[in-house]
């Protein structure tokens, strides 16, 4: 029972310190207001919470000057976009080019935050760029002589940021002077426009201390002030990360971010104490097929639904969370089956679910479930309407 205990009592943790001044939306997530007949396993997206999400990350971008450019990696939805847009989104971030042609019927300024490296990429993204505008981040000079080439002989311009490693070491360049030299060789291409300097601060958690704060902007201060110094102005210094978003104005560089899990929320960023439970838009609705154990049943949602990753603070503490049952543990996942072990509290009281009774589960990693579902419900407090995942599976 401890891993169990450990993260309820974390979780419990972590709402009461959230701050009295942040506004609270509650949405009604009682169980028996969803029509018996409702498809399981399915994800229910609060559309108010989601709305209260995005105006949130908006009013704080407002706030301190700061271009909000969403991710949509997490929602892979033409709603959510479109709701992002309306509250004052610049732009759109995708990860690759057929989330980009997606993006592009809601969105006339898509960022693509990865390499365009080989021929069926650059092929798409030449055609893309006939239509809107598009920029890529890059951190190669042969990324950069490829996109150049492309560019040519499509006859368009294609936007660049250079991505720079500020310490999460997974892509970006990690010497000044190679990027330096990269950022000149992109401005002297006749085909590119270089537009600044992107990054991914995914090593820096919630309330990191000013030291760390301080290191990650220098990094990016002292290359454009560098830049500066050849003749070459940056229009954009751009940013990542949830978990971070709401702290970017600790990095003065900074002039843009491209948050994307704070439009829905999950577990890992209520165990960051990112957002509280009341703030997770999403949640995966699941019935009970089988109770093999008085403490056990099996749900009809297994890792093709919520997907294999487990909480990254607490791996032991299972996959995902039953807000209705705080101390029960999702402990296996096979493609087609989840297994819940439910508290000796709850055997005891009798609350243990029956075969055919449903429950709520929050993911731990939300973006690789909405990833998995063709389609999504909107639950607007009183009724359900079912969207696709327009962009689902988009990964080339």
């Amino acid at each position: 029972m401890y891993q169990k205990s450990l993260l309820s009592r974390f979780i419990s943790s972590t709402t009461k310190t959230r701050t009295a001044h942040q506004a609270r939306r509650k949405m009604d997530w009682n169980i028996h207001n969803i029509p018996a007949d409702q498809p399981t396993p399915s994800v229910i997206v609060s559309t108010e919470l989601a709305e209260a999400n995005i105006k949130r990350m908006q009013d704080y971008c407002n706030a301190h000057g700061l271009r909000l450019r969403p991710h949509t990696k997490t929602h892979k939805s033409l709603w959510a976009a479109q709701l992002q847009m309306k509250a004052g989104a610049v732009g759109l971030t995708v990860a690759k080019v057929g989330e980009a042609e997606v993006m592009s019927h809601v969105c006339r300024d898509i960022f693509i935050a990865y390499p365009a490296i080989g021929a069926h990429r650059l092929s798409r993204l030449m055609e893309l760029a006939k239509r809107i505008s598009v920029s890529v981040g890059i951190d190669s000079i042969a990324a950069a002589s490829a996109l150049q080439s492309a560019a040519q002989n499509a006859g368009v311009q294609v936007g660049v940021l250079v991505d720079i490693d500020v310490g999460f070491h997974r892509t970006g360049v990690q010497d000044r002077i190679k990027t330096l030299e990269l950022c000149t060789f992109v401005a002297a291409q006749p085909n590119l426009a270089f537009r600044g300097l992107m990054c991914f601060p995914g090593h820096i958690l919630p309330h990191a201390d000013s030291q760390t704060w301080s290191a990650y902007e220098a990094a990016l201060k002292s290359i454009v002030e560098e830049l500066a110094q050849r003749g070459l102005s940056v229009e954009a210094v751009s940013g990542g990360s949830t978990p971070t978003a709401m702290e970017s104005h600790k990095n003065t560089a900074l002039n843009e971010i491209r948050p994307g899990t704070y439009v829905y929320n999950d577990l890992n960023e209520v165990r960051l104490g990112v957002c509280d439970l009341d703030q997770v838009a999403a949640r995966v609705l699941a019935t009970v097929v089988s109770k093999p154990e008085p403490n056990k049943v099996v749900i009809d949602a297994g890792s093709k639904t919520l997907s294999s990753d487990r909480n990254a603070a607490l791996p032991d503490s299972g996959f995902g969370y039953l807000p209705d049952f705080p101390e029960a543990k999702v402990v296996r996942l096979s493609e087609e089956h989840g297994e819940i072990v439910f508290s000796d509290a709850d055997v005891a009281s009798g609350r243990v679910p029956e075969v055919g009774d449903r429950l709520w589960l929050i993911p731990n990693h939300i973006c690789v479930c909405i990833n998995l579902q063709n389609q999504f419900f909107l639950h607007d407090g009183q009724t359900l309407s079912v969207l696709p995942v327009d962009a689902r599976g988009l990964l080339v």
